[in-house]
């Protein structure tokens, strides 16, 4: 773990070729980083930037709220889109999809051409209170909306207290899922920036122990490439979700069930896929 604070004015300012400069000399860490391409850096935004994500993040529900009470795949989680919250937080949000960041990741990763999503899919702010979880997943590869394919990750904790036996540790799984090879804690601004590629296992699969009231907070950006041919080149599964070895029987059996579910997809035609995908979820 690295310290780096990348230098944000107040007003959501920053020289996109600073930007660039700063993450290129990142770029070996990130790439030769194990067990596949990441790096995680704390004091990551100023002190008056990352307030506004820590006052913005709302406490009541909101018009768009996704909740995930599915198990592996998500349980007791909150997804918040920036678009329900206030100006401040927006234009947080809208910062980090701009020029002077999509350079920084640019240079951090060596991956050119980088791309925002303006609908947030699957990002925002996330909350998971306690017993919730996020089994070991890859995330999904394709933004079916925009034609792109998702290239990374980029997540900022926001927990101003975190407890080691609470849980809530992201776990970087190695690609054969046989050791877990870092566990990063969820603390206060600290980030994580990683590659999204078919086996780039991640995940928080322990129900979380916290005390009640006591949520697991951040915020999640996803950037994509783009690609003329999306589909001959990156197979458009969904996110696929797999077991520890140490997991229980039965979150093994759930997480294996899920897995067959995705690789359906692949085999079923899409009405018979969206018929059996509507009775399941009832």
């Amino acid at each position: 773990m690295q310290t780096l604070t990348l230098p944000i004015e107040d007003n959501l300012t920053l020289s996109a070729e600073e930007a660039r400069g700063m993450g290129a000399l990142l770029a070996e860490d990130f790439n030769q980083a194990a067990p596949f391409p990441h790096i995680v850096l704390d004091e990551f935004l100023p002190p008056a930037v990352l307030q506004r994500a820590v006052r913005g993040f709302p406490a009541q529900a909101l018009t768009h709220d996704r909740m995930f009470k599915m198990g592996y795949a998500g349980q007791n989680k909150r997804q918040i889109l920036p678009e329900d919250c206030d100006a401040p937080t927006r234009e947080l949000f809208w910062f980090m999809n701009s020029r002077p960041m999509l350079q920084f990741l640019e240079g951090l990763t060596g991956i050119d051409g980088l791309l925002p999503d303006p609908y947030f899919m699957g990002g925002g702010f996330h909350e998971t209170t306690k017993g919730g979880l996020l089994g070991v997943h890859a995330d999904f590869r394709v933004h079916e909306e925009l034609r792109l394919q998702r290239r990374l990750n980029l997540i900022v904790y926001l927990n101003e207290h975190w407890e080691e036996d609470w849980k809530g540790q992201l776990e970087l799984w190695n690609r054969d899922m046989s050791v877990c090879v870092q566990r990063v804690a969820p603390i206060l601004n600290r980030c994580v920036v990683f590659r999204t590629d078919a086996d780039t296992w991640h995940g928080h699969p322990d129900p979380l122990n916290t005390p009640e009231g006591v949520a697991r907070r951040s915020m999640a950006l996803y950037y994509y490439t783009a690609s003329a041919a999306i589909h001959e080149e990156v197979p458009p599964h969904g996110t696929v979700y797999v077991p520890r070895g140490s997991d229980a029987p039965e979150v093994q059996r759930e997480a294996r069930k899920m897995h067959n579910w995705e690789r359906a997809r692949d085999w079923l035609p899409p009405v018979v896929y969206r018929r059996l995908s509507r009775w399941r979820y009832r």
